[in-house]
């Protein structure tokens, strides 16, 4: 039987993988899935051997404190690769971890498909080269991305991106509104603080201060949050068991819960296209160590570290990057995100044109057949 090893270390990679997996089986309703990942990717049928949710770290420090749990996954995966023998290894994202298991896969000769490029485009652009030495094929998921590969004749192919599909809310805006509670008549604003646990202990804090001043400001304030799957119970309580105000939790349905905003406070990372794709006024948040912070000041090339913002080529929406993180910063832009009619007309028509540059979509399709024809 032929068998595909998946290798996703975070949240958005576990669902890129399971979506990947469950176009796979529609055109081989046979093939066999295992490998590293998380709820999303047991829910499409793979076999996961090893739980990515403690390992979705970010930044230097964190990965140290990590250190230890991360290298086992990664002896267990090779192990795997020796003991079963994978057809395919499909590698979501997860840059550093995966590219040491690419590299060993390759020496095993397994063939290797990467998903996700490492961000050549702002900092590090000779890593091309030395993907280049341990993938079989890099799937790009922005266009701009193409050319670097093809300078250095990098297998490489742009499969879309994978949001354009997934972002569609369940239900309509008035539908979502009855069932979270939320008056109509009331302004709403989205706390997105993140799917790992140290985004959620740097960042929500801030956004809930932030929460305070703006339910000072606009009585009729109403907040909500969607929880990710990465994200226990047990965490979010620590914070909004004795928050100032009041924040509605949603499990599982991110679209529906951005949809409802007037406003959102979000981390950066893909939440932030998400929010772009339905249209939703927003402002960037990021907090990092300092010594992650002081080493990407010097390494990272690219001014912005939004995606809307660099996908549109030019500041769409505000960003607050480590000292500027604060819940003043957060508390004037929501303000007026929820005051100035005509900034908020704009952001949603630069929003909108970032919604065209990324396309029709299909990636997961294009990632399916990807893998089929390597297969």
């Amino acid at each position: 039987m032929t068998t595909i090893l998946f290798s996703a270390g975070e949240s958005s990679g576990d669902q890129h993988a399971a979506n990947m997996f469950l176009e796979i089986k529609k055109h081989q309703p046979d093939i066999n899935a295992i490998g590293m990942g998380g709820a999303k990717m047991a829910q499409a049928g793979i076999d996961i051997r090893y739980d990515s949710a403690g390992i979705g770290v970010i930044g230097v420090v964190e990965v140290l404190k990590h250190y230890g749990e991360i290298r086992r996954a990664l002896t267990l995966m090779k192990r795997i690769i020796d003991t079963e023998r994978p057809d395919l290894l499909v590698c979501v994202d997860y840059k550093e971890f995966n590219f040491k298991l690419a590299k060993y896969a390759k020496q095993q000769g397994v063939k290797v498909l990467f998903y996700v490029s490492p961000q050549v485009w702002a900092w590090r652009a000779g890593r091309v080269k030395a993907y280049g030495k341990v993938i079989d094929m890099m799937a790009v998921i922005f266009p701009f991305e193409i050319p670097y590969y093809e300078a250095e004749n990098v297998p490489v192919r742009y499969v879309g991106h994978p949001s354009v599909d997934k972002v569609h809310p369940q239900y309509t805006k008035a539908e979502d509104m009855a069932r979270f509670g939320l008056a109509v008549n009331r302004r709403v604003v989205g706390l997105l603080a993140g799917s790992r646990a140290n985004e959620i202990k740097r960042l929500l804090p801030v956004m809930l201060a932030a929460a305070a001043l703006l339910h000072e400001r606009f009585l009729d304030c109403q907040f909500i949050l969607p929880q990710a799957d990465s994200i226990s119970d047990e965490l979010l309580a620590e914070y909004l068991t004795d928050a100032p105000v009041q924040v509605r939790v949603i499990k599982s349905q991110p679209y529906d819960v951005m949809q409802c905003c007037d406003a959102i406070m979000t981390t950066s990372g893909t939440a932030t296209l998400e929010i772009a794709l339905l249209t939703v006024p927003m402002v960037i948040c990021y907090k990092l160590s300092p010594l992650t912070y002081w080493l990407g000041r010097l390494l990272v090339k690219t001014k912005f570290i939004g995606l809307p913002n660099i996908v549109a080529g030019k500041s769409i929406v505000r960003e607050f990057i480590q000292h500027e993180a604060t819940a003043e910063n957060l508390t004037a832009e929501v303000t007026r995100m929820l005051t100035d009619e005509h900034y908020c007309t704009m952001m949603r028509e630069n929003l909108s044109d970032v919604k065209q540059r990324l396309g029709q979509g299909g990636g997961s399709k294009n990632m399916a057949l990807l893998a089929l024809e390597m297969l």
